[in-house]
């Protein structure tokens, strides 16, 4: 009998790109096939760097081709959503980058795709199937009565420098369905979605910048009996963590997107380092998660579900709504 094996192809040859294949190789059952990229000497460029046999300029002739199974998409956030449903309406599963797509209305296009073509469409939201974002799952009870979720992301980006000596690049783009809360803030509020679902209330403040979208972001949520605040920023940088209080103790983790400490204090002064043995690459369990689904005949995720993606882009368009950032993707 031979194992299994999904053929993937590819969609966007950025630096993350190259991290996720780095980390999918780590699964026996991953095997990359085919990349698109609009130019035939990038395509080549990137194939030969990463040993792929086939390469396409056109989207149309990858997504019916039977070399590929499946798609990883890491192309700007405005073409998540019609790349997702045509490569979905040729059959093909789906892992597509966060955020799964620029608003809500087209998240649900996506959902409906997924459904009536019986493939599989998830989120490519790392953390939240790492094992350390389980050690915090599992050890959560320990805490008690939750009373709060706090957690930060903030990240000066390179190419805010850039934007002020003038030069506009994808990541502050509106057009593309960039900024600040769908690149990095994301990260703080899908796990605390998939931890205790919707907020009752969503109150955010920010700072917009020149190109219309947001450059740093407050958010105060509330649920019943806690309170949640996440910040996020692509023009500071920040070190806090990421903490979850209880009435009997705090569970703090070092960095929300890549969680690599956990600890566990309880109220009475005892504490315990909760992190799980994590050898193998970061982007390995999305991955692995994916294909899991897949090999399993499922059709999605019960971590990153499309529930928990369909609720967290909701939330972004809250915010967006509440600080003024309008995508050409919202109209």
């Amino acid at each position: 009998m031979n194992p299994f094996k999904l053929k993937f192809g590819i969609i966007g040859t950025n630096f993350i790109t190259d991290k996720v294949i780095e980390g999918a190789h780590f699964d026996s059952r991953f095997e990359l096939v085919a990349v698109y990229s609009r130019t035939q000497e990038r395509a080549d460029i990137f194939a030969q760097k990463h040993s792929i046999p086939h390469t396409f300029t056109s989207l149309e002739a990858m997504a019916s081709s039977p070399l590929i199974d499946a798609v990883y998409i890491a192309s700007p956030n405005a073409f998540h959503a019609p790349q997702s449903i045509l490569f979905m309406n040729h059959g093909k599963h789906v892992l597509c980058e966060k955020p799964l797509a620029s608003n809500a209305k087209e998240v649900r296009k996506m959902l409906e795709a997924a459904k009536a073509n019986k493939v599989v469409l998830m989120e490519a939201m790392k953390p939240t199937l790492t094992p350390n974002f389980l050690a915090i799952r599992n050890n959560i009870k320990e805490l008690g009565t939750i009373r709060r979720y706090f957690s930060c992301y903030c990240q000066y980006s390179s190419r805010y420098d850039s934007l002020k000596a003038g030069e506009v690049l994808n990541a502050f783009k509106p057009e593309l369905s960039n900024g600040a809360v769908a690149d990095i803030g994301i990260y703080t509020i899908y796990p605390m979605v998939v931890l205790f679902g919707r907020p009752k209330k969503v109150l955010a403040t920010g700072l917009k910048l020149s190109t219309g979208v947001d450059g740093q972001g407050g958010i105060n949520f509330e649920y019943e009996g806690m309170n949640a605040t996440v910040m996020y920023s692509k023009i500071a940088d920040s070190t806090l963590p990421t903490e979850i209080q209880g009435e009997e103790g705090t569970i703090t983790a070092d960095r929300i997107n890549i969680i690599k400490n956990v600890e566990l204090k309880y109220r009475n002064g005892n504490s315990k380092n909760i992190s799980a043995p994590d050898a193998i690459h970061e982007y390995y369990y999305e991955v692995a998660e994916f294909i899991s689904l897949v090999e399993q005949g499922k059709t999605e995720s019960e971590i990153n579900s499309h529930e928990h993606s369909l609720i967290t882009i909701e939330i972004i368009d809250e915010i967006r709504k509440q600080l003024d950032v309008v995508y050409p993707a919202d109209e």
